[in-house]
């Protein structure tokens, strides 16, 4: 009988050790599949996911509507986009807002395409041109007005500025249209170009400026019902942060070359290479208050900021991601 509660009872020991080693499952849903995210899909391909204990399931969901709906419905627990949506939320009310915890690009990540090659580029040669822009009331949109006023150039009179097209097939306007300029991202951009069907002329993140573009947020109740939780998250993407900057682009590139597979290598090397020399990965996931206040100029600029206060205390958890560095 001994010999058989010992055995129990180490049974019992090892099925508890198994079950307090199992992975926490976040569900984490992008806005939609970019090269400009390249640090999230490092952090789950050097597994600093894993060794925080989480499993992460990532899943696209093509649009910040559908993500922001997906957040709120708990159909995700995190979610990767722009933090202009938390502030669209905001302005409506919820009773559980989005909140921004972990930024991770920093800059715009769109460039100027023009069909024709330009020697010289000047801004003011967009003045009457054929321009295909991105959706109306989103970042790169909203950006893109943002350097055009810059610039000296009224978007919606200097020039026929396009926003008609969903977003994925505004590469395959541009090419079958007679728009003479495209706001795009990459690889998109560097595609075109080696095909001979464009040229980069220009950046829109390097003319805008630091803006928290792309972060991780959470439902309030997530973030206090979660908090260990969130800190390994935002913990692995710190980590992922610093392994980008400290690893060259061609690295990288093969890294995460699973995500892309209709890309060439060349490509997603050359593009994450443009990125990083932009500075578009944010360094470390901190949203601070500057950043916050050039996304604001720029949504007001656009027309596109809520009536009302927009509380960067309220909307902006920097105390998870201080804590991550600090440690």
């Amino acid at each position: 009988m001994k010999i058989i509660g010992v055995i129990l009872c180490f049974t019992l020991l090892f099925l508890s050790a198994c079950v307090s080693s199992e992975n926490t499952t976040i569900k984490l849903g992008e806005v939609t599949r970019s090269l400009f995210y390249a640090p999230q899909y490092v952090a789950i391909e050097k597994g600093f996911f894993e060794e925080e204990g989480l499993d992460v399931e990532l899943q696209t969901l093509w649009g910040g509507d559908k993500t922001m709906t997906g957040l709120l419905s708990d159909g995700i627990d995190v979610a990767l986009v722009g933090s202009e949506t938390s502030i669209y939320v905001y302005a409506q009310d919820s009773n559980d807002f989005a909140v921004n915890f972990a930024q991770l690009t920093q800059t715009d990540g769109t460039f100027l395409v023009a069909k024709e090659a330009h020697s010289d580029f000047k801004w003011e040669d967009l003045k009457g041109s054929n321009f295909l822009g991105q959706r109306k009331g989103g970042m790169p949109q909203m950006v893109g007005e943002f350097v055009l006023k810059q610039h000296g150039i009224d978007p919606h009179n200097d020039l026929s500025l396009h926003q008609n097209i969903d977003f994925a097939n505004i590469p395959g306007a541009f090419l079958s249209g007679d728009y003479e300029y495209v706001q795009l991202f990459e690889p998109t951009a560097s595609v075109m170009e080696k095909e001979g069907n464009g040229h980069v002329i220009a950046s829109f993140g390097e003319e805008s400026g630091h803006v928290p573009y792309t972060v991780f947020m959470a439902k309030q109740s997530y973030l206090v019902d979660n908090k260990e939780n969130i800190e390994k998250f935002t913990r692995a993407i710190y980590k992922a942060q610093q392994w980008v900057q400290e690893t060259d682009s061609a690295e990288i590139a093969e890294t995460i070359q699973s995500y892309f597979e209709d890309v060439d290598l060349d490509i997603l090397t050359s593009s994450i290479e443009r990125y990083k020399s932009q500075g578009s990965f944010a360094t470390d996931p901190i949203l601070d208050e500057e950043e916050w206040n050039n996304l604001t100029n720029i949504m007001e600029e656009a027309g596109e900021l809520p009536d009302g206060e927009i509380s960067y205390e309220e909307l902006v958890n920097t105390e998870i991601a201080e804590d991550v560095i600090n440690q």
